[in-house]
């Protein structure tokens, strides 16, 4: 890591950034884009070198190899990665041989300056926040993978950070910017369906990509040579290395993923909160299996997520487009639990693996997740077509970010938006600790009103040397 900090800042990088960020700040605070054809993006030679973005990725190996990727597709120069695992990195690594490289993401915001125009964060959840902040206090564009963060209370700070630092900012759920995420919205809010008061939904990934519902392993097998183990564990307590946590099953371990609930539902409930303008729950209840995470004699063992649940979330009525929206139950589903299938469906069709269920006082609409395209109840079918498109359509979900950081329009999964669904979503995951508990949740307070208990796990306390800053 020490050669990276031997290369002085390129001349005039520090005058065209000054100039990205001003613009950005602006087109942060917008929820409307420009959309800019796709031959404009469609790779280096169709974007000025004055106006590419000099991007630092944290996190590359795996899905942040992929975004890393996508984003120099779009034009990006890739001037500096960084991993703590140098084999599962490898391969991004290899592919920007230019790019300087790095173990902690500390040094190399610290260290790059003002070469960085921007950061991609798609470390495990648990790191999300303090690496995505770091990035924030420097004064970078951010894009981070979903969940935005670990914690309730990091979701907040987060978001807030980003929001006085005016910079671009995205979350990586990527269907929000679908038309199928658009038609879905405007079927709703025309009122295809009826009043809607009830929602469904559910994802099969737990159980099936990870294990839940275990114990934590006693054997300490030795660290691969390529990993940092303790930069790896980042902000959270010192426990042994063994690959049931690294490099693919974290997300199942409370310590370091949000579970199904929190993988899925990012992408999942983000339709049903944006289409019916849910806001905040004001209560959230859980069902878990019965053995929870596990159960040592009388005591709950929270090491893993429950093999499989059921979250009930209670939205409050609320006014939007100045329309009157009645109250709304949302139960998620998880672990190869799923909600009936409607009636109208032919004995052929099912509901898919991962998706939403709108119940309507005039029919039903269900999508899969991602931004799936819509269906209705066949006898809707007809007038769903006639429902004109009213919501600008993207240019992608990754164009918008990159767009945003040129100063080119604003992103639509901003912190502004992604940061309360991730509070939604992480406040679910917190209800598993109380299961069949009725939680009172006061959303702009950020706390539990009645089990005070539960409030002491609305953050963390973090390993020595780490801080939000």
């Amino acid at each position: 890591m020490g050669e990276a900090s031997q290369h002085a800042p390129r001349a005039g990088r520090a005058t065209p950034r000054r100039r990205l960020l001003a613009t950005a700040a602006a087109a942060a605070s917008a929820w409307r884009f420009t959309i800019v054809p796709r031959h404009v993006l469609g790779g280096e030679g169709h974007v000025p070198p004055s106006e590419r973005v000099a991007l630092g990725g944290i996190g590359v190996g795996g899905m942040g190899g992929g975004d890393v990727g996508t984003m120099a597709r779009l034009g990006a120069e890739i001037v500096a990665l960084c991993d703590v695992d140098l084999e599962r990195a490898r391969g991004t690594f290899e592919a920007f041989p230019k790019a300087r490289r790095y173990r902690d993401f500390r040094e190399m915001i610290a260290a790059e300056g003002d070469r960085l125009d921007a950061c991609t964060v798609s470390t495990p959840d648990h790191t999300h926040a303090v690496a995505a902040m770091a990035a924030v206090q420097a004064g970078k564009h951010v894009y981070v993978q979903k969940p935005l963060t670990h914690t309730l209370r990091e979701a907040r700070t987060l978001t807030e950070a980003a929001r006085e630092a005016g910079i671009v900012t995205q979350m990586g759920n990527q269907g929000h910017a679908t038309d199928g995420a658009r038609r879905t919205v405007e079927w709703i809010r025309s009122g295809l369906i009826g009043e809607v008061r009830e929602v469904h939904a559910w994802s099969d990934r737990a159980g099936r990509l990870w294990k839940q519902g275990i114990r934590r392993p006693a054997d300490t097998p030795p660290v691969p040579d390529t990993l940092d183990w303790p930069l790896w564990l980042g902000p959270v307590a010192f426990r042994p290395y063994h690959p049931a946590y690294c490099p693919h099953a974290w997300r199942g371990w409370v310590d370091f993923g949000t579970g199904a609930l929190g993988d899925m539902g990012c992408h999942i409930v983000d339709h049903p909160m944006w289409a019916l303008g849910l806001g905040s729950p004001h209560t959230v209840e859980s069902r878990i299996t019965l053995d929870g995470a596990y159960l040592e004699g009388e005591t709950r063992n929270f090491d893993s997520f429950p093999i499989a649940a059921i979250v009930t979330y209670d939205f409050p009525a609320r006014e939007l487009d100045g329309k009157h929206f009645p109250p709304v139950r949302m139960t998620w589903y998880e672990g190869g639990l799923m909600p009936p299938t409607p009636a109208e469906l032919a004995p052929e069709q099912k509901l898919p693996d991962n998706g939403v269920l709108y119940v309507g006082t005039a029919g039903h609409l269900w999508h899969s997740s991602h931004g799936g395209m819509p269906s209705v109840s066949p006898a809707l079918a007809e007038a769903a077509k006639a429902i004109p498109a009213t919501l600008a359509r993207s240019p992608g979900h990754y164009e918008e970010w990159i767009l945003a950081c040129r100063g080119k329009g604003a992103t639509e999964s901003n912190f502004g938006v992604s940061g309360p669904l991730t509070e939604t979503v992480l406040l679910g995951v917190l209800a598993m600790r109380a299961p069949g508990q009725r939680i009172h949740w006061d959303g702009p307070g950020l706390r539990v009103t009645n089990i005070p208990a539960l409030n002491d796990h609305l953050h963390i306390d973090y390993a020595p040397g780490w801080s939000l800053g």
